[in-house]
C-alpha cells in the first residue's frame, strides 16, 4: 500500500529550519500538522522562495523549491509546468489525501486543475487580501464554496461580498504555545508593533499615536519589528516628531524574538488597513498584551482585543490603556496550532 501524503502549495516557505521570518504562521501550521500526523508525509512545494532549486527536509516535512522568483509570465509558466510534473510524480509515489493551496493565487490555480484532472481533494486557504474583489485568479480557478477555507469570518464575508460565493469552511491560524515562556517578565515596552513596513500596515499611524501619547507619557517606550519599503519614511517621521528616544525600529527579527518582545509589552498596536486574521494578533493576545487594531477578524468579542474605527479612537484607546497601572496581562488563548492542524485534516477525511 502506498504511504499517505498531503501536498501543500505555497508561493514561499522557510529556506531551512533556521529561517523563522518567512511566513511564520504557515511554518507553525506545517510543523503542527506533521507533529499531529506523523504517519502522513507532508510535502511542501514552494513556487518562488527560497531562491534556489532544492529538495530538503524541514522539521520532518519534505520541501521542494522551484526557484520561480516571480520573474514574469514566461518564468511563471515554466514554474507551473515543473510543479505539475512534480505533482504527477507524487501522485504515483503516494496515496495523496489531497492538495492544500495557500492563497487564491497561482498555487490555487495549479492545485485546482491538477486535482480536477486526477480526482483529488483540493482546498484553497484564503489568507487575506486574496479575498478582495478583483482577484484575477478567481475566474481562472473557479472555486466553489466547499473548496474554499476562509482564515476568518471577516475574510469569508469579504469574499462573499466580492464574488457571491460563501466559503464553507473557516479555519484561523493557531499559535505554538511552546514558544512562550511561563516565567514572569517585566513589561518594559509600552507599545509594540510587528509586521512588514508596507503602506497597507499604516505604521505611520502608530508613530502619530506615539507623538500624541508622549504628551501624557514623556518616556513612553515603543518598539517596531519588521522591514520594508516604508522604513526610511518612518525614520524620517520619527526624526521630524523628535521621537528618536521613544521609538526603536528593530528591523527584521526572528519569530522567537518577536514572541519574547510581545511578552515584555503592555500594548500591541496593529494599525493595518486590511487584515484577514494576522497571527501576530493571536500571538500578542497569548503573550498577555492588549491588542488595539482597526480590524475585527472574528464575529463576537475577544478578550483584550480593542477594535477602533479611526486614528482618533486609536489614540484615545491607547491612552486609556496605558494610564491603567494594573492592566490585566493574563494570556488569552484563541486556537493552538495543533487544534488548527486537526481541523484542517478533517477536511481530508483523516482521523486519529
Amino acid at each position: 500500500m502506498k504511504p499517505e501524503a498531503l501536498v501543500i502549495l505555497t508561493p514561499g516557505f522557510a529556506a531551512d529550519e533556521g529561517d523563522t521570518t518567512c511566513l511564520p504562521p504557515q511554518q507553525v501550521f506545517a510543523k503542527a500538522l506533521k507533529q499531529a500526523y506523523p504517519n502522513v508525509q507532508i510535502i511542501i512545494l514552494t513556487f518562488h522562495y527560497p531562491f534556489r532549486t532544492d529538495h530538503y527536509h524541514w522539521h520532518g516535512c519534505e520541501v521542494v523549491s522551484f526557484n520561480g522568483k516571480d520573474w514574469g509570465k514566461g518564468f511563471r509558466l515554466n514554474t507551473w509546468i515543473k510543479v505539475w510534473k512534480k505533482l504527477g510524480t507524487l501522485n504515483k509515489q503516494y496515496h495523496l489525501l489531497g492538495i492544500l493551496s495557500f492563497w487564491l493565487g497561482e498555487c490555487a490555480l495549479v492545485g485546482q486543475r491538477f486535482a480536477g484532472r486526477h480526482g483529488l481533494k483540493h482546498h484553497i486557504w484564503l489568507l487575506g487580501q486574496d479575498a478582495k474583489a478583483g482577484n484575477r485568479y478567481f475566474k481562472r480557478t473557479k472555486p466553489d464554496g466547499n473548496t474554499l477555507i476562509a482564515l476568518s469570518d471577516f475574510v469569508a464575508e469579504r469574499f462573499e461580498q466580492g464574488y457571491g460565493i460563501k466559503p464553507q469552511h473557516t479555519i484561523p491560524v493557531g499559535i505554538d504555545v511552546g514558544l512562550f515562556s511561563n516565567l514572569p517578565v517585566k513589561r518594559d515596552i509600552d507599545i509594540l508593533g510587528a509586521g512588514s513596513l508596507i503602506p497597507l500596515k499604516q505604521y505611520h499611524l502608530l508613530i502619530e499615536t506615539v507623538r500624541f501619547a508622549k504628551l501624557y507619557f514623556p518616556t513612553i517606550h515603543v518598539a517596531i519589528c519588521g522591514k520594508g519599503p516604508e522604513e526610511e519614511k518612518l525614520k524620517q517621521l520619527i526624526w521630524q516628531y523628535q521621537l528618536e528616544n521613544n521609538i526603536n525600529l528593530l528591523g527584521e527579527v526572528p519569530h522567537s524574538e518577536v514572541i519574547k518582545l510581545m511578552q515584555r509589552s503592555r500594548l500591541f498596536v496593529h494599525p493595518s488597513a486590511y487584515e484577514g486574521f494576522g497571527a501576530v494578533i493571536a500571538e500578542a493576545l497569548y503573550a498577555g498584551t492588549h491588542v488595539v487594531s482597526f480590524c475585527r477578524p472574528m464575529n463576537g468579542v475577544i478578550d483584550h482585543h480593542h477594535v477602533v474605527d479611526n486614528i482618533n479612537e486609536l489614540q484615545k484607546r491607547v491612552i486609556e490603556l496605558l494610564i491603567q497601572k494594573n492592566l490585566d496581562h493574563q494570556p488569552v488563548l484563541l486556537y493552538t496550532a495543533e487544534q488548527i492542524a486537526r481541523q484542517m485534516m478533517e477536511l481530508y477525511w483523516v482521523k486519529d
